[in-house]
């Protein structure tokens, strides 16, 4: 059904095929009679504008110091919403919420406005998604803040962290939080400008039914603070059954002191793989065979000149130095070899004729590449020159070795090995001697990239049924203390391959780049 924010005479529209229906908005009244009694107690149709009858109920949710309010506006024709509350954050949340039940996919979008500027600049107006009025509820909302940011906020569990996806875009007029299934994702419009994906999503498993209205909070328990929502929309559109294979990605960096990322590029199709640039101001990743950048704050992507290497895939990376990029294309023959270039573009250079190879580690004096290659039906770990030569096997265990990458001292190379049943990150000696296990636990674990200053370890960890590194599958971002931490998450995502291939730390070790994913919207 399709809910709006004023109560007009028309027609039905239409169905959409495979979606769902459109309700004139005089049948507003009897869609909602099952989720209680509209809280609004606005004018009648024949007395004045229409009060929409959107959300059952308001009420405080948390610890409010400041009893909150919300009323139609019929003079100025919005939601008037007053919030008191410390805080939206953290593992307990604090406002006013105007709200309705519903199960099945939700799309909810307002033009939001502070009503006064100042206040705290972390005040929050937001479009929510909520398992329950418990303050520790899961959740997601896409909000605005007092200094403009939006961003998809989350908790993923009861009683967990909550994380956000801040959007490239500040202060948009407009915003929209969409539930399909499970994800539930942002969408945002300047003024004048249809609402476009702010990039980033976020799996919840939520019961149904659950909690969908419009949430203020001053994050100043003193005070109350109002926001107002015009042309709100509120959608409960039929899931569509037909599955196109199809993704949309989100080029997305994150930092490791609060895990709250950001999303820097959101595409149709499927992008993967970033590399940071050693000046910190680009992020390299690939897509439909070619490689592309885009700046850190985000903007328009470039394609690079790679000349005939037009066929690459997800395992590219700078030199120490930043001067020269390798990359692996797939040659005449299919197989994967590695080349380097000019890190701006340029004529590619084979460095192995031997394939397939696919590179994942330069070692930190520039002269060494390290990679996986596939010899006699094994795939193992193996290191070149990188002006050309002879290749060394460093590994020869049975089963995959992949995934090298030189810490920044060059006395390790960290990589990943099903050598003991699940994939397990392990490190070596760049000669190959004195192998050993960094992990050993129930996930099947991938990728291993040391921080620039040597403290940190990031990994991408599939759940143990997961053969490979297939995409499109739960995954999650873990981060271990160097030399021997215990792992913990940072990130969940819906990703894999793609996801977080090749080395991605920002140079001061603070941020790393990764690609998640989501099934593609209609």
């Amino acid at each position: 059904m399709s809910l709006f924010a004023e109560r007009r005479a028309v027609p039905p529209r239409a169905p959409k095929p495979g979606r769902g229906r459109w309700f004139p908005a005089f049948a507003i009244t009897a869609v909602l009679a099952a989720t209680g009694p509209a809280w609004i107690a606005g004018r009648s149709a024949t007395a004045g504008p229409a009060q929409p009858r959107l959300f059952s109920q308001s009420s405080d949710v948390g610890g409010v110091a400041r009893k909150g309010s919300s009323r139609w506006d019929a003079a100025g024709a919005c939601f008037v919403v007053d919030g008191g509350g410390e805080n939206m954050w953290a593992r307990e949340d604090a406002f006013h919420f105007v709200w309705t039940r519903l199960s099945g996919d939700i799309r909810l979008a307002a033009t939001i406005r502070f009503a006064t500027p100042g206040g705290n600049p972390h005040k929050k107006a937001c479009l929510m998604i909520r398992q329950s009025l418990d303050a520790d509820s899961a959740y997601a909302d896409a909000a605005l803040h007092g200094d403009g940011l939006a961003s998809l906020q989350f908790r993923e569990e009861k009683g967990g962290l909550t994380h956000e996806v801040q959007s490239s875009i500040r202060a948009p007029a407009r915003l929209q939080i969409v539930k399909e299934g499970e994800f539930l994702s942002m969408r945002v419009a300047r003024n004048g400008e249809p609402l476009r994906p702010s990039g980033g999503a976020v799996r919840l498993r939520l019961s149904e039914p659950f909690y969908v209205g419009l949430a203020v909070c001053a994050h100043d328990n003193r005070v109350l603070e109002r926001a107002e929502f015009r042309d709100v929309q509120l959608e409960n559109p039929m899931p569509n059954p037909t599955a196109t294979g199809k993704v949309e990605s989100t080029l997305e960096v994150v930092s490791i002191a609060s895990g709250d990322r950001r999303a820097v590029l959101h595409t149709s199709g499927r992008i993967e793989a970033p590399n940071w640039s050693r000046d910190g101001r680009w992020l390299i990743y690939n897509g439909g065979g070619r490689i592309h950048r885009v700046r850190v704050e985000g903007g328009q992507p470039e394609t690079l000149d790679t000349g005939f290497a037009t066929r690459c895939n997800n395992d590219h990376g700078l030199s120490p130095d930043g001067s020269l990029l390798a990359v692996s294309h797939h040659s005449e023959d299919g197989r994967s070899r590695i080349y380097v270039l000019p890190a701006e573009g340029g004529a590619p250079r084979l460095v192995t004729p031997e394939g397939p190879s696919y590179w994942h580690g330069w070692s930190p004096d520039g002269r060494t590449l390290a990679y996986c290659g596939e010899r006699g039906g094994e795939f193992d770990i193996y290191t070149i020159p990188v002006e050309g030569g002879p290749e060394k096997r460093l590994t020869t265990a049975p089963g995959l070795d992949d995934g090298p990458d030189y810490s920044p001292d060059g006395r390790w190379i960290y990589f990943n090995s099903e050598r003991a049943g699940l994939m397990q990150i392990w490190r070596m000696r760049p000669d190959g001697t004195d192998q050993q296990a960094v992990t050993a636990d129930a996930c099947n674990n991938w990728f291993p990239h040391p921080s620039p200053d040597g403290k940190w370890l990031v990994f991408l960890s599939y759940d143990r049924s997961v053969k490979g590194h297939p995409p499109d599958k739960d995954v999650r971002l873990r981060i271990m203390s160097l030399p021997g931490g215990e792992p913990r998450d940072l990130v969940r995502v819906f990703g894999g391959q793609g996801t977080l291939n090749v080395p991605s730390w920002s140079p001061d070790s603070r941020q790393f780049a990764f690609v998640s994913y989501k099934p593609a919207s209609d």
